[in-house]
């Protein structure tokens, strides 16, 4: 696990036997890289993006939102993506493997932090990357003297061939808050979500397996989740994404925000009550007959 101190953003970079690698910057506890053995980036991150130097959250990679997700009523979930976090001197306990390679990382709120949201707590996070897969353990424990209720999300921008050309199984037939009208209810009623135009939606109560299915890569990234029921699927198209400082104008084709979400039943925690969530993000390679994936190799795949 080398740790490199010699950019302005100190990172953490991980490999594993296979070939695959990530890096982790220390600044927002955001991984910023994800790479299959082939060398293949997996995760976007924003063209204008200066993020080696800018102590502002990264646009891209995989980012941690806590205590509140979105726009339900708090601005401190950008605290832990603009702070430096700390390597973790008491990490979880994972079961020993010897193809893996890991980072634990904690992040405590300081007196600045406890101004905008007064709850003492650790927000932890387990970073392994494995052969074709990368596995994220949050874990919060509350340290104050009072319950508290959070929201959480883990965010990944996904790095993929054309927008136009992806679609997202797994979510067919369930209720979804629309972000673009005012949070209103739907549900789904396509058999895959596509993409012609701006998504910014929630979907509520979705299973442990979400799938994103890229064509033209003839690649599928397998979303598996625990402890975050709900799901965010968002692309800004053109017109947002234009409006946005901190993404390149033509970003939106090659990017897919898929988060692993707790979002519509916040969790709530006594004092020093600990809560965890996981997240295994697999890419495989796709087959197709007459358009039809191979499901043994996407929602069925073994965790």
């Amino acid at each position: 696990m080398p740790l490199d101190f010699s950019q302005d953003l100190p990172r953490v970079f991980l490999s594993e036997p296979g070939g695959s690698s990530a890096e982790v910057l220390l600044h927002g506890g955001q991984v910023v890289s994800w790479k299959n053995k082939h060398g293949e980036e997996l995760l976007f991150m924003s063209s204008k993006q200066p993020i080696w130097k800018s102590c502002k959250a990264v646009r891209g990679g995989i980012s941690t939102y806590f205590p509140q997700f979105g726009n339900l009523g708090s601005l401190f979930h950008r605290s832990p993506r603009n702070r430096l976090w700390s390597l973790d001197n008491c990490p979880l306990p994972v079961a020993p493997t010897s193809n893996r390679s890991s980072v634990d990382l904690i992040f405590k709120p300081a007196e600045e932090d406890m101004k905008m949201w007064p709850r003492s707590f650790e927000l932890r996070l387990h970073i392994s990357l494995g052969p074709g897969k990368l596995i994220l353990i949050p874990r919060v424990r509350n340290t104050d003297h009072k319950p508290f209720a959070f929201t959480f999300s883990l965010c990944n921008y996904l790095s993929i061939s054309d927008i136009s050309e992806v679609r997202v199984e797994g979510l067919e037939t369930l209720d979804y808050l629309d972000n673009l009208l005012h949070r209103k209810r739907f549900t789904e009623q396509a058999d895959a979500i596509t993409f012609d135009g701006e998504v910014d939606r929630v979907y509520l109560s979705t299973p442990t397996n979400v799938a994103v299915i890229d064509h033209e890569k003839k690649r599928t990234f397998v979303l598996y989740k625990e402890g975050l029921p709900d799901a965010v699927v968002w692309n800004p198209w053109d017109k947002m994404a234009k409006a946005l400082p901190d993404l390149g104008d033509q970003d939106y084709k090659t990017m897919l925000y898929m988060c692993s979400a707790a979002v519509e039943n916040p969790i709530v925690l006594k004092p020093m009550e600990e809560w965890k969530g996981r997240q295994e993000l697999s890419a495989v390679s796709s087959s197709y007959c007459s358009g039809q994936l191979d499901p043994a190799k996407v929602l069925h795949v073994s965790n």
